[in-house]
């Protein structure tokens, strides 16, 4: 086994090296000694700690999970050959067709990057958060902080875990039921195209069997949530009632979401916004 986990270490830190750092989102500066990405600053994007990406690129951390390979892959922009050849090279499986995918583009994480003044979050099929940026840890609270299985939307919402203490008050203009449905809708479909993916299954069993409000929408077949632009009203702990557009992009051909807020400019929202961007919600808690 010894093979596969140097070959990982190999291709962990050559595209580490290979990263622009302005392509993930980080100023560029002067006195860096690579080109690529630190150690601090990949270990920060995939939600790790930077002493465990240091062993795992000296390959003395063994047997990292397909969630850790994932959220790498997803860091370091690959695309889905490269992908595979890092779940190989850390002696797992690839990712099989017929699941959610978490895979985020490198284009769609360029493009994200550069968004950088409004928070934004990417979204697999299950609602799962893949990919967020500093302005969205500034208003819901660093992700990262939450155990990887709670970085969802549908658990913040209908479970009672981790997620769900840390959700961000909040209101929406179409009135929650309405967003509510929309959420259980795209679960139901994720289902209906991803029949083989236990992970899923088991999250819909889960919320299903503890929540009433899930299982009541679940119940209904027919009802189809449609995602709009629509205003959401949060309660920040540093900013006060902040109300900003929330949007929900598609992105074509990899079933993710991107959903991004922003305020009109001049507007004190828009104030409030850039506040947090500026401090980076620093009194907040961990929220997804």
């Amino acid at each position: 086994m010894a093979a596969p986990r140097s070959e990982f270490a190999t291709l962990l830190h050559a595209w580490r090296d290979r990263l622009s750092p302005a392509d993930a989102g980080f100023p560029a500066t002067t006195g860096r000694r690579a080109p690529g990405l630190r150690r601090e600053e990949l270990a920060r994007l995939a939600g790790l700690s930077v002493d465990y990406v240091l062993r795992l690129e000296q390959g003395r951390a063994r047997n990292p999970s397909a969630q850790v390979v994932g959220a790498l892959a997803r860091a370091l922009q690959l695309s889905r050959a490269e992908r595979d050849r890092l779940y190989r090279g850390a002696g797992l499986l690839p990712p099989r067709d017929g699941r959610v995918s978490g895979h985020v583009p490198a284009g769609i994480q360029r493009l994200a990057a550069r968004l950088g003044d409004v928070p934004v979050g990417v979204f697999s099929a299950d609602w799962a958060l893949v990919w967020w940026n500093g302005t969205w840890s500034a208003l819901h609270g660093d992700p990262a902080r939450l155990p990887a299985d709670e970085r969802n939307l549908a658990r913040a919402l209908f479970g009672r875990g981790a997620a769900h203490a840390a959700l961000l008050p909040h209101r929406s203009e179409g009135g929650q039921d309405a967003f509510e449905a929309s959420i259980v809708a795209d679960l139901r479909d994720a289902v209906s195209r991803c029949p083989g993916d236990d992970r899923l299954d088991r999250l819909v069993r889960e919320l299903r069997a503890g929540s009433e409000d899930f299982a009541r929408h679940w119940a209904r077949p027919t009802e189809a949530g449609r995602h709009t632009s629509e205003l959401k009203t949060f309660q920040h702990p540093e900013a006060g009632e902040i109300t900003l557009d929330c949007d929900v992009l598609i992105v074509p051909g990899a079933d993710l979401r991107m959903v991004t807020y922003t305020a009109a400019a001049g507007s004190s929202d828009a104030g409030k916004l850039d506040l947090l961007r500026v401090t980076g919600g620093r009194t907040a808690s961990a929220r997804p």
